[in-house]
């Protein structure tokens, strides 16, 4: 049985602000987190145009990841490991799906939809009742969860910043049913690895990466929001290009030796944070 889990992260912005906040956050992001031979490498980013949902961007992303992972994926992984990311962002709908050519039977399948409430939809994403019954909702608050210890700057936590351009922050306990605006990324997340005797351990183990990427993702784009409040589309396609460049030439350099410390995935890559 697939893992299926649903996080509501809100957010205290409206979903037209955080198109923009969204951008700039995975693009400056990417390059923060990306080392040498570590991290994501974009392989194409360009429009695309869905039936459905109309004209969105389509980016594919190579994420480096071998010091990255535990010891005990790290043991049965090539020496070089990435994982493939595709993502269609038909904004405020986005889809990606992250496979891996050295691991067939893992895929990681992310459906998002943004809407401006505190997280009470109760099936944002039209799941069906067979998945409805096994779906578990995460609840993810980006003021008061705990964050990972090497990715804490007082400067970006939620309950010290406050933004001089809106005005918002610091947040306070009880703040997604007392703050305006407010916004909910609702994003279902189906992950599997049919491989006996590890399946359990690796859906549990991305399940718990992805959380943390959502977590830290999510509280960069409020807590720099004073950076990109107020950028048009275009300068923040301007400033995405800039940042995958730079982001490409740091990752293409040698790879370091891979390590057996224990790791977690690169909080940079999830294409519809």
């Amino acid at each position: 049985m697939v893992l299926i889990k649903e996080y509501r992260v809100c957010m205290p912005l409206t979903v037209e602000e955080y198109k923009i906040g969204q951008l700039y956050m995975i693009a400056r992001h990417s390059l923060e987190q990306s080392d040498e031979g570590e991290g994501v490498e974009v392989m194409e980013n360009k429009p695309c145009e869905d039936p459905v949902h109309g004209k969105g961007q389509y980016t594919e992303k190579r994420i480096h990841l071998s010091n990255r992972l535990p010891y005990w994926i790290q043991a049965v992984c090539p020496r070089v490991f990435y994982v493939i990311e595709k993502s269609w962002n038909y904004y405020p709908y986005t889809l990606t799906e992250y496979t891996c050519s050295f691991i067939p039977k893992l895929n990681v399948l992310i459906k998002t939809k943004y809407e401006n409430n505190s997280g009470i939809t109760e099936n944002c994403l039209d799941l069906s009742e067979e998945d409805l019954k096994v779906r578990t909702v995460d609840h993810v608050d980006i003021a008061f969860d705990e964050l990972n210890g090497k990715h804490y700057k007082r400067e970006e936590d939620p309950k010290f910043f406050k933004s001089i351009k809106t005005n918002r922050g610091p947040l306070v306990e009880g703040w997604r049913q007392i703050d305006t605006p407010i916004m909910c990324s609702y994003k279902v997340v189906n992950a599997s690895f049919e491989v006996w005797g590890l399946q359990t351990k690796v859906e549990d183990f991305i399940q718990r990466a992805i959380r943390d990427i959502l977590l830290l993702g999510h509280r960069q784009a409020f807590a720099w929001v004073d950076e990109w409040h107020g950028m048009t589309l275009e300068d923040v396609r301007t400033y995405e290009k800039q940042k995958q460049a730079e982001t490409n030439e740091k990752v293409q350099l040698n790879p370091q030796p891979a390590s057996a410390e224990n790791g977690v995935l690169t909080p940079a890559n999830e294409g519809d944070a």
